[in-house]
């Protein structure tokens, strides 16, 4: 598996390193299935959420009450790269920064 990269809504290009990649599916196996998914979720996710320490987490609907999320980082207008993943069964509402909330 080589370096990708998808663009967060924001445009901005995220990585998913090989390091980054290992380290999710060593500590989650289950996320082995989801690698596409994980690429999806950043560049087409169901929400963006506020992370903590600046971070973002993209959000992808995978199933009824099951929630893909991807934790990223923007670190620049040009550059940004992938910190986790994992599955859960809900998110936080008050936290969607994308879409807007109206």
């Amino acid at each position: 598996m080589s370096l990708e990269g998808v663009y967060s809504v924001n445009g901005v290009p995220i990585r998913l390193t090989e390091e980054r990649w290992d380290h999710i599916v060593s500590n989650k196996p289950y996320m082995e299935a989801y690698y596409d998914r994980v690429l999806e979720a950043i560049e087409k996710p169901t929400w963006v959420l506020r992370g903590y320490a600046g971070s973002l987490i993209a959000v992808l609907s995978v199933a009824r009450n099951s929630y893909l999320h991807v934790v990223y980082k923007e670190a620049s207008q040009e550059d940004g790269f992938t910190i986790t993943a994992f599955i859960s069964r809900k998110y936080n509402r008050s936290m969607i920064v994308w879409p807007r909330p109206s």
